[in-house]
This record gives C-alpha cells, structure tokens and sequence, in this order.
C-alpha cells in the first residue's frame, strides 16, 4: 500500500507566509496564506512535519526569492484531472522571466490533443486552480490585452513575482476591479 501521509511546512517569503504541502511523491501544494483556494486540496490529518520533498521546495524558494532563476524542480505531484495537468504541463514550459496568454497555451493544448480549437476559458479555470503556484507558474500567464487578471494569490503578488522575474512590465496593466480565478 502507497504512503498516502501529507506534510506541511510554512514557507516565510517576502511576500508572506506560504503553505507547502507533499506527499511521498512529491509537492502537493503551495499557496500564499489567505489566497483564493487555500489548501482547498489539503487532506485532513496533514502532519506538520518538513520532508526531504518539502526541504527541496524551500530551498527552491530561497533561490527563487533571492531573485536568481533556480537550475532544479523539486517534485511535484498536484492533483488534477488529465485537462488540468495537460496545461499545468505547459505553465512549466513557460521561460523564467516571460509570459504567455490564456489564449496561447488554449492553442498549444489544441495541437497537442489534435483538436480545433481549445477554449481560453477553460484554460483559464485550470490555471486559476493550480496547486503548487509560483512553481508551476501560473503568475507568467496574462490576459491578450496584457491584462495581469486571473492570479488566486492577488493581482498585487503576480505583480510581485513578475517583477522579481525582471519581466518587462511595461504593457500590462491592473484590471479594474479583482478577477482573480
């Protein structure tokens, strides 16, 4: 029988407290502390205890935090259904530094499954409900129009991370009012 026990540990970042989580397999979860969806997918009975898997995490967000680009991935293993983990696939193709929009990966998904057309929206809801962000890095992902939308962590904290990326902000803009995923 698989070892189904979940760890957890607080990250404290520049940005505030982080909640990592992870399984044998690898990191089940990192969210900002009050964020949209937080630990939504935490089980119950999670030990807080630091794993090698979550010491790896945090080494990685040392680094990431510092403002260099980490050379690794610690493991990952969000869960998902095969749509989400196809597109959170792609979030991790995205180059430290650069952004891509919904309507691009919802094109990359559509070669990939030889399928016409791919919507933007959907793309949108499976960005919004990526587990392990920052990691996976659904901050790098914009709306066409250059519209910072759709970060469960708060418009304010994708801006953050971009920034700390040396992403060029110049044409991208707040939205008017919270669409956060």
């Amino acid at each position: 029988m698989k070892d189904k026990t979940v760890y957890t540990c607080t990250y404290k970042s520049k940005l505030g407290d982080i909640l990592l989580a992870a399984d044998a397999i690898g990191l089940t979860g990192l969210w900002f502390e009050g964020q949209k969806y937080f630990a939504n997918t935490l089980p119950d009975g999670a030990i807080s205890q630091e794993s090698p898997i979550l010491t790896e995490a945090k080494r990685w967000l040392d680094i990431y935090f510092s403002g260099k680009e980490p050379d690794f991935i610690p493991p990952l293993h969000p869960t998902g259904s095969a749509f989400r983990q196809a597109v959170w696939q792609i979030l991790l193709q995205i180059p430290y530094g650069q952004t891509t929009t919904y309507g691009e990966i919802a094109k990359k998904l559509a070669k990939m499954q030889n399928a016409s057309h791919m919507s933007a929206q959907a793309v949108g809801g499976a960005v919004g409900h990526n587990e392990v962000s920052i990691i996976i890095p659904c901050h790098r992902v914009v709306g066409t129009n250059g519209s910072l939308t759709g970060y469960a962590g708060g418009i304010d904290k994708k801006v953050e991370l971009l920034t700390l990326e040396h992403t060029d902000m110049s044409r991208f803009f707040a939205p008017k009012k919270g669409t956060a995923l």
